[in-house]
């Protein structure tokens, strides 16, 4: 068995696979113990796949996986973490921006007993819109999670053996893999860094693709937007009863004329607007429900190579 297991998702990284696996087989070469690097190629359409294949040819420790079609960066994690064979796993992502040499570090404090270790950003290289908008992520989701999870911790991070069998065990469809390890508990550090900027090529996680996994996040772990779908429709009620006791008042008790037209046009638009926001974050629920009870597989696997039970190509 391997000690260490790297997984790294890829999605259409022609540019940057070479040097990635140049600084990967460096820091492999610098661990203590025999090392396996797992890339999943999460339906690319340029030469990633075989970049890949040739990197296995030259060199055993570099396997990799071939999804199906593209299944998102979180189930590509997913399907690394049920082939990795490590005492400690390593997941990072293939774009450089998580830098290889920090996993002698993040080694360091597994072995004094730590079972997670999660790398903390301390700064980012990407554009003022973008880090708003991951920083305010964070926030948001700590501040209405119903567990703990780090500020500004991403999915670079190390796990023990025991941690990812844990992980295993959790089925759901919509994943967020740092809630998924914050949930698990065990003993945890953080390890910070300065988040890089991509060695090549655009961003491949787009706008939309952002706020799905933000979404994810926050209704995976939090039930405060039904809550708060709640408070809103408490507050309109009482709202409108009052504004009923006035214009019952207006009408008993004084000789004001009732304007009715732009008051009703304007109480009834206010209220539609909550009811469809209220269903809209009830049907966000429904559909991961609908989704769970389907029960498909998470992902299917195209190809393998360098692994032993091709046989297994779905969970």
């Amino acid at each position: 068995m391997a000690m260490y297991s790297i997984i790294v998702p890829i999605y259409n990284e022609e540019q940057t696979l070479p040097e990635l696996r140049h600084r990967l087989d460096q820091v492999a070469g610098s661990l203590d113990q025999q090392c396996e690097v797992i890339f999943v190629d999460d339906g690319s359409k340029d030469r990633s796949f075989a970049l890949m294949k040739e990197f296995h040819r030259e060199d055993a420790r570099f396997k990799a996986l071939r999804l199906s079609r593209n299944f998102g960066h979180q189930v590509a994690i997913s399907a690394g973490l049920e082939r990795a064979q490590g005492d400690a796993v390593i997941l990072m992502d293939g774009d450089l921006q998580d830098p290889p040499e920090l996993l002698p570090a993040m080694v360091a404090r597994w072995k004094e007993g730590y079972q997670v270790v999660y790398t903390i950003k301390k700064s980012r290289r990407e554009n003022p819109v973008k880090r708003f908008a991951f920083t305010s992520f964070y926030r948001i989701l700590n501040a209405m999670s119903t567990i703990q999870i780090p500020l500004d911790a991403g999915n670079f991070s190390l796990l023990d053996r025991e941690v990812v069998h844990a992980m295993r065990t959790m089925p759901e469809r919509h994943r967020y893999i740092s809630g998924l390890r914050a949930w698990v508990g065990y003993r945890q550090i953080g390890l910070e860094y300065d988040r890089g900027a991509r060695f090549a090529g655009k961003p491949r996680m787009s706008f939309r693709r952002l706020v799905q996994l933000a979404l994810d996040g926050i209704l995976s772990f939090s039930n405060a937007p039904l809550r708060v779908a709640v408070y809103i429709g408490f507050t309109s009620a009482i709202m409108s009863f009052a504004g009923g006791l006035y214009v019952v008042y207006e009408k008993l008790f004084t000789d004001k004329a009732i304007l009715g037209w732009t008051s009703t046009i304007v109480s009834i638009t206010f209220l539609g607007g909550l009811i469809l926001m209220t269903l809209g974050i009830i049907g966000e629920y429904v559909g991961r429900i609908y989704d769970e009870v389907k029960q498909r597989p998470l992902y299917l696997i195209g190809d393998a190579v360098g692994f032993e039970s091709p046989e297994k190509t779905h969970r």
